[in-house]
Formats: C-alpha cells, sequence, structure tokens
C-alpha cells in the first residue's frame, strides 16, 4: 500500500507503542456542533492505551479544519449532527493534509449526513464514498467484526455503513453513518448504552487506530 512521505516519517516518529501522540477533534464551520460528544474521544484513548498497549496522550486537541496545524496529527475525528461548511481554503488543506498521509474519521451524530457528503465533494470532487466490504481490514485489524459496524443508536431504523474515500488505493477518510459510534464511546450514564454496545463501539474504535498506524496487522 502506498504511503506518503509525510506519513512514513509520522509512524517511523512515533509508531503504534512509541513515545506519546496525539488525536485532535476537528473544528468546522457552519453551525454544526463540532465539539458534540465530549468524552468520546478520552475514552476511546484510555481504551485504546489498555487494549492495544497505544501511549496516546489523554488529552486531545481541537483542530480548525482549515489550520495548518492539521498536520500535527495522524488522526482527525469529526463529528456532529448539523451543518457543516468548508470554503474553499479549508477543502484544500483538508485534501492536502489528507493526500501527505492524514487520516479522518467522520462520524455522523443523527443529522450530519446532508451536509458533509457535500463538504468531502469539495475536498476530493474526483472520488465517490463507497462502502467498505465486510472483509475489509479496519474491521479486523485488532477486533473482528464480521458484519461491519456496529449499530450503536437506532434512529431511523437503518442499517450501519462504513463509507470511504480512497486516494491512491489508500482510505483516507472512513464515514461511520447510522452508527453512532461516538455516542458509544460517551461516559456510560449520557446514553445509558448495555456495557456491550458501548464495548462493540470501542472496539471498532479500537480497530481504526490499529488501522492508521499498523495497517492491516491483527495481532
Amino acid at each position: 500500500m502506498k504511503k506518503s512521505i509525510f506519513f512514513i516519517l509520522f509512524l517511523g516518529t512515533l509508531g503504534l507503542h512509541a513515545q506519546s501522540f496525539k488525536l485532535a477533534v476537528a473544528k468546522y464551520r457552519g453551525g454544526g456542533d463540532w465539539y458534540s460528544n465530549p468524552s468520546s474521544i478520552t475514552n476511546l484513548i484510555s481504551y485504546c492505551n489498555d487494549q492495544l498497549g497505544t501511549d496516546i496522550d489523554p488529552d486531545y486537541d481541537i483542530v480548525e479544519v482549515g489550520s495548518p496545524e492539521l498536520y500535527n496529527y495522524p488522526f482527525v475525528h469529526m463529528t456532529g449532527h448539523g451543518n457543516v461548511v468548508f470554503d474553499a481554503q479549508e477543502a484544500e488543506n483538508i485534501r492536502q493534509y489528507l493526500i501527505a498521509g492524514g487520516f479522518l474519521h467522520i462520524d455522523d451524530n443523527y443529522g450530519m449526513d446532508p451536509y458533509i457528503r457535500p463538504e468531502l465533494k469539495k475536498v476530493f470532487p474526483e472520488l465517490e464514498l463507497v462502502e467498505l466490504p465486510f472483509d475489509h481490514p479496519i474491521y479486523h485489524s485488532r477486533f473482528n467484526f464480521d458484519n461491519g459496524l456496529p449499530k450503536v443508536h437506532e434512529h431511523d431504523d437503518l442499517p450501519p455503513q462504513g463509507l470511504g474515500l480512497i486516494y491512491e488505493g489508500r482510505l483516507v477518510v472512513f464515514y461511520s453513518y447510522e452508527s453512532d459510534l461516538g455516542d458509544g464511546w460517551e461516559d456510560a450514564e449520557v446514553h445509558n448504552d448495555s456495557p456491550q454496545i458501548r464495548e462493540q463501539a470501542l472496539q471498532m474504535g479500537a480497530n481504526l487506530i490499529q488501522f492508521v498506524f499498523l495497517g492491516e496487522e491483527n495481532p
């Protein structure tokens, strides 16, 4: 699989089990609540550090999508319930970040879907979101999900979908739709999800981290 110079250098410097590094949450314009699920990334980090042996800094950062600081983070998480707007500079910044080796996980927190799709076309007008097959390594990198994404919240009672943008053979964006993974990562008392649902959500989140840093490896 082709990896950019940026990505190779980042992994060579950090690695999955090397010195501590940070994840980031994307801040975007348009009025959508980019700040929703405030405990989710903290809990995912704790889970990964425990289950994968990572050394991710427990304090995640917030990064604006148009900022050069985006390049400081190999994994960026984006969520919300509503409107998303990228201007031309922001779209180009995201594009170059992803081409350089970055990874963007977008989690539809219910209501984001009609807004994020046209914005992604600004970033990669030449690409289409594709549903990843259930045998894709992202579903098996650490924990096995033979039926794809877990369903955390029902909402419209539609099946969860794991969608991706693939640039030159590399998955650069993973879009979890009708799943609500981030809600499953939240503190237990926020949504009162069952322990089983929360564990499935965290396991899938750990798969994302494992996949981004170690590709197809499943120890």
